[in-house]
């Protein structure tokens, strides 16, 4: 088929990129000429593993290619794909500024008896269906289209797997027509399809993030009843997470959630319930729960080195989590930004989110950025992990201990097994686990 894609960013372009893998013909716009050059040129702007194979092979084929042109999309794609971005206000909720300049420019790019289906990809509020569809009309009243809803569940790290081994395809869709034409784009992808109204395939993205949001929070209240009571949080995880009702992923205690899409779904989700006169008070008390995790984790690091001013602290992570690049709303950025406000000397290694969160102004000209995870080390009187990148779990730990002045680690990620960082030397603090005897 022919696709479209409106958007080259995270979304739009491992989608764009997974549609064109399985023999589809796609053409990602994007308003960014810089991007689409860099694209056109074989350089990917985003680290995601896979993703570059995936584009250069298809670009190769001719099966995926990259343009500042809508009305080249509209005009030669029976799908087109929104895959802009949807982020978020002061008050929460979601700013639709993009989603609505590209309903009215696929309304001018529309063409009279050109039937098209308009699908919505970016994470929306509900009844965005409704409005995409009212501005396309208002702005053509001769266009023939339909609009779909179709939700993305790629997670960073894994979406390419995520997109061609999907658990579920939903369609929000009032048309048999468009319904046709979806499945007809999917059915390569041997995955079941759910087919649902608009409002509710809107309201499944948000309700199935804020639910492992709450996995998080919940596994991270439970970490502070394990530390006050001498338990082991790992343990009390692998043995609820054995149940199949609750399954064991999504309760790994840490620094909390972070990232572009849980912190920004949640806040929507809340404010979306409140629009439409439904308050969702469980949702405030998991937000609480997250921003209280990282105060947690900062009092466990002031009660062991007393003081945190001129101490030379190590951070190995910045991403928000691992096989990514994407340091957006990182919880071990703003660890890191909290110990330099306290006085700390902080190094710092992460394997993909240097460049960017040097880039982006994201992090203190005085945090030193280390080529290596041992080098962020020689002489610290602390270490944290912050982000459970294998690489770090794969390090020497006697060559660890030895490059630092004190042998003293703050695991946010619980990457390690306290019994053994004691039996190494270490002084070992992990979340929710108590010190081995």
């Amino acid at each position: 088929m022919e696709l479209c894609i409106i958007g080259s960013g995270y979304v739009g372009l491992v989608t764009g990129a997974c549609f064109a893998e399985v023999g589809h013909s796609v053409i990602c716009v994007d308003n960014d000429q810089r991007k689409v050059d860099m694209l056109q040129a074989g350089k990917i702007p985003i680290y995601e593993p896979g993703l570059e194979e995936l584009v250069m092979r298809n670009v190769a084929a001719n099966r995926l290619r990259f343009t500042n042109s809508i009305q080249e999309g509209v005009d030669g794609s029976q799908v087109i794909f929104i895959a802009v971005p949807t982020p978020p206000q002061p008050d929460g909720s979601v700013d639709m500024t993009f989603i609505e300049r590209v309903a009215r420019e696929i309304a001018s790019a529309l063409k009279p008896g050109q039937y098209r289906v308009v699908v919505d990809k970016s994470t929306v509020p509900v009844k965005t269906g409704e409005r995409v569809a009212a501005t396309i009309q208002r702005y053509n009243k001769e266009a023939s289209f339909d609009v779909v809803s179709n939700p993305e569940f790629l997670r960073e790290g894994c979406a390419v797997p995520d997109l061609m081994k999907p658990d579920r395809i939903v369609i929000g869709c009032g048309s048999e027509r468009a319904t046709d034409l979806m499945k007809r784009v999917y059915e390569p992808f041997m995955a079941p399809i759910l087919v649902t109204d608009i409002n509710s395939a809107e309201l499944i993205k948000h309700a199935a993030n804020s639910f492992l949001s709450l996995k998080i929070s919940y596994i991270n209240a439970v970490s502070a009843i394990c530390e006050a009571s001498g338990a082991d949080v790992e343990m009390v995880a692998d043995g609820i997470g054995m149940d199949r009702r609750i399954g064991r992923q999504f309760l790994n205690a840490g620094l909390g959630y972070g990232g572009s899409c849980f912190p920004k779904d949640v806040k929507a989700f809340i404010a979306i319930a409140e629009e439409i006169g439904v308050p969702f008070g469980l949702l405030k008390e998991v937000e609480r729960i997250n921003e209280s995790q990282l105060e947690r984790f900062l009092r466990k690091m002031r009660d062991g080195l007393w003081v945190l001013k001129d101490k030379k602290i190590a951070v190995w992570g910045l991403t928000f989590k691992p096989d990514t690049d994407d340091v957006r709303n990182s919880v071990p950025i703003e660890l890191i930004n909290r110990l330099v406000n306290e006085g700390a000397s902080v190094t710092a290694y992460d394997p993909k989110g240097m460049e960017k969160a040097r880039e982006w102004n994201l992090i203190p000209d005085s945090v030193k950025l280390s080529a290596t995870p041992l080098e962020a080390i020689d002489g610290a009187e602390a270490l944290v992990i912050a982000t459970e990148w294998k690489d770090f779990a794969n390090q020497n730990l006697n060559d660890v201990r030895k490059r630092m002045h004190t042998p003293l680690v703050f695991d946010g990620r619980n990457l390690f097994d306290p019994q053994t960082m004691k039996d190494l030397g270490f002084i070992y603090y992990g979340v929710g686990r108590a010190a081995a005897k």
